[in-house]
């Protein structure tokens, strides 16, 4: 059950600004990673609806994430995002990427945390903060939680405006995700400048 309690126990640890970091793209074919960072105190208060959602992010519609967006960035100290393009993936590969992400969104912050919380199971590599590294802490850590829904709503906008770039390969639908319409538009027209060369299904079309 997702609740403030592994926010609470950092708050009374001592520290004043806890932040949440998550990325949304990691398993596209196409586009770019983005990451988010949280930052609340310890008076932050969302009321109990807004906490079931937050919960249920996976599970819900776009329109609802996008409502959800909107009430992370009114009541959070500090929302900021990182986007890692499509080239730099290919040259550092995806978790690198990711992990590049997530440190440029958390020093990006304006009110800077002093305490990180991370989605998975590595901490972040060259960021100067204590850090927890929780897997599966979207489904377990409220500000991670909020995190990953701030990258997943950044980057879906991003890939529908690379749809109107390139509607053949039906961005929009799909977010660059391999689904088989996906592939299926990838098979017909090759690959387009946002799609990952390193990525095994790009690549294979590639040789």
């Amino acid at each position: 059950m997702l609740d403030l309690q592994t926010e609470k126990e950092i708050f009374d640890l001592g520290y004043k600004l806890v932040a949440g970091v998550d990325e949304a793209g990691r398993g596209p074919l196409a586009g770019p990673v983005v990451a988010a960072c949280v930052v609340i105190g310890p008076d932050f208060k969302i009321d109990s609806d807004e906490l079931k959602l937050v919960a249920d992010s996976k599970k819900l519609s776009a329109k609802k994430r996008e409502q959800l967006f909107s009430v992370i960035k009114e009541k959070a100290l500090s929302v900021e995002i990182s986007v890692v393009s499509h080239q730099v993936i290919d040259k550092i590969n995806i978790l690198q990427a990711s992990l590049l992400a997530m440190k440029k969104a958390v020093e990006a912050c304006k009110t800077q945390p002093d305490f990180v919380l991370i989605d998975g199971n590595q901490k972040i590599p060259g960021l100067n903060k204590r850090q927890q590294a929780i897997v599966s802490g979207d489904a377990k850590v409220f500000c991670i939680a909020a995190a990953s829904i701030i990258a997943k709503v950044s980057r879906d906008f991003l890939m529908c405006e690379a749809d109107k770039k390139y509607p053949e390969y039906q961005f929009a639908k799909h977010k660059g995700y391999g689904t088989k319409i996906h592939v299926a538009m990838l098979e017909q027209y090759g690959p387009c400048p946002i799609h990952r060369r390193s990525f095994a299904p790009v690549k294979n079309l590639l040789k």
